[in-house]
């Protein structure tokens, strides 16, 4: 795979998009539907204001993660990361819109960066789905991890 290939060239350009305000059994519909993994969640302007994954719909139908605590000394200690991890799934649960159960700070990427850039930050950040976006912030693309396997099958 040539490592400088431009995003463009492996991106869905033709992105299907949610709106905040969506009801989240609307956004499963849709998701089911297209057979998308992930939706890019756009403002008005086509914006990008977050990112609702599968797994962000999943977490309304899974048991809960209560965190952890600890008694030591008289006191009650969360463990580190936990809490914040159960606020986010209450959360999830709880919400009845898009906006209530998106990421709203997906990792992006633009469409000039490169291939080996995409698939490092997909790495590292543990992302399946990576809107592209230009620089006024506007969905012009979308790419998942089957789109670097398939580009990686044709190259190699």
């Amino acid at each position: 795979m040539p490592a400088n290939t431009a995003v463009r060239d492996v991106m869905t350009g033709d992105v299907a998009t949610l709106r905040p305000d969506q009801m989240v059994a609307e956004a499963a519909d849709l998701m089911a539907g297209g057979r998308y993994g992930a939706m890019p969640v756009v403002d008005s302007e086509g914006r990008l204001v977050g990112l609702l994954r599968d797994e962000d719909l999943i977490v309304s139908e899974a048991r809960l993660h209560v965190p952890t605590t600890i008694s030591f000394l008289g006191g009650q200690f969360t463990l580190p990361g936990q809490l914040k991890r159960f606020e986010e799934e209450i959360r999830k649960m709880v919400g009845s819109t898009v906006g209530d159960v998106m990421d709203p700070d997906p990792v992006t990427i633009g469409p000039d960066e490169t291939v080996e850039e995409l698939a490092t930050r997909m790495h590292d950040g543990e992302v399946t789905h990576m809107p592209v976006v230009g620089a006024d912030g506007s969905v012009i693309g979308i790419v998942a991890r089957g789109d670097l396997v398939r580009l990686i099958a044709r190259t190699t």
